[in-house]
């Protein structure tokens, strides 16, 4: 494993541990060189995903993608880390268990929209703001009007 801060190639385990839903195993490690210490997880995948984007471009499925959106999306939120790396995981235990080696980037988007509107309104809205493209306030407001009625009934 690659040292984070020196580049360096080598690293010791000093400690490993399931995370809490027993998902991934935690790592942490100390660089040979400079003595850093840093955190690794390791996680089961079940099979290679490839996400199909608009215009038909694929990529390989990239979990620090989806991480990255849902943190921006939570940021500052009152939401624990181990609930937000249950719904990554959640997503994509999914995604592998679907039966496809193909998805698209709509559904993945609308899996996190789901995962989110149970988790988090605001943070909901916020991901709903950069995945349905809103263009004005005006959409903002109608959006957020029908979560609010929702939140009603």
């Amino acid at each position: 494993m690659r040292c984070p801060f020196c580049s360096h190639e080598a690293s010791q385990v000093k400690d490993s541990r399931p995370t809490e839903d027993g998902s991934a195993i935690r790592r942490r490690r100390q660089c040979e060189d400079c003595g850093a210490r840093f955190t690794t997880f390791e996680r089961i995948q079940l099979r290679e995903l490839t996400v199909v984007k608009s215009q038909s471009r694929r990529e390989p499925f990239d979990r620090t993608k989806l991480e990255r959106s849902v943190a921006i999306a939570l940021r500052k939120r009152p939401v624990p880390p181990e609930r937000i790396d249950k719904l990554l995981s959640s997503i994509q235990r999914q995604l592998e268990t679907s039966g496809e080696s193909e998805v698209s980037s709509s559904t993945i988007g609308e899996m996190v929209m789901n995962a989110l509107k149970a988790l988090d309104t605001v943070a909901y809205i916020r991901f709903a703001s950069v995945y349905k493209d809103f263009r004005e306030a005006r959409d903002f407001e109608e959006f957020a009007g029908t979560v609010a009625e929702a939140a009603r009934e």
